[in-house]
């Protein structure tokens, strides 16, 4: 077993090389905008999983999926002889869902926001069901003496002494 410091290290390490060759060394045509968002490697550090986003439509991203498997042996040569380690990962490259879900959270938010301006709009000239004010409040007319105030012994209950 590996230590998980030294793999996440390792894992950042990879992403960077891979990011810096692939802006550097590799010059294929069909590679477009490609971020390299996340890298992880497995315990024995044998395998790396390389997440990656592309910037534009289907097509571009088939293309540059295409263009990183064919760089695949380029990047891992890179990647052993940068890294140092004695057995080079193997990478695998996998697109990344963040974009989607980022997408599927904002079409999400923008639809709450509609539902809230609907509740908004139905609820600016309702007036309320009941009285405005929904507490209880004690009533005004009541007495405002408080128990045992009557001017009586409050021990005997207002029948006079105990004796009799």
């Amino acid at each position: 077993m590996s230590d998980t410091a030294r793999a996440r290290k390792l894992a950042d390490r990879i992403r960077v090389v891979v990011a810096e060759t692939l802006q550097r060394r590799i010059k294929d045509p069909r590679l477009g905008y490609v971020t390299i968002t996340d890298t992880r490697i497995t315990g024995d550090l044998r395998e790396a999983t390389v997440f990656y986003t592309v910037f534009g439509d289907d097509e571009e991203r088939a293309a540059s999926a295409a263009a990183l498997e064919s760089a695949k042996g380029v990047l891992r040569s890179e990647v052993g002889r940068q890294t140092g380690v004695r057995f080079t990962p193997t990478l695998t490259f996998v697109p990344d869902a963040l974009p989607e879900n980022a997408r599927t959270i904002d079409d999400l938010l923008a639809k709450a926001r509609e539902a809230d301006a609907q509740v908004r709009e139905a609820s600016s000239g309702a007036s309320y069901a009941g009285d405005a004010d929904p507490y209880r409040k004690p009533d005004e007319d009541e007495d405002d003496e408080e128990p045992g105030t009557d001017g009586q012994d409050p021990g005997t209950g207002g029948k006079g002494s105990p004796d009799a």
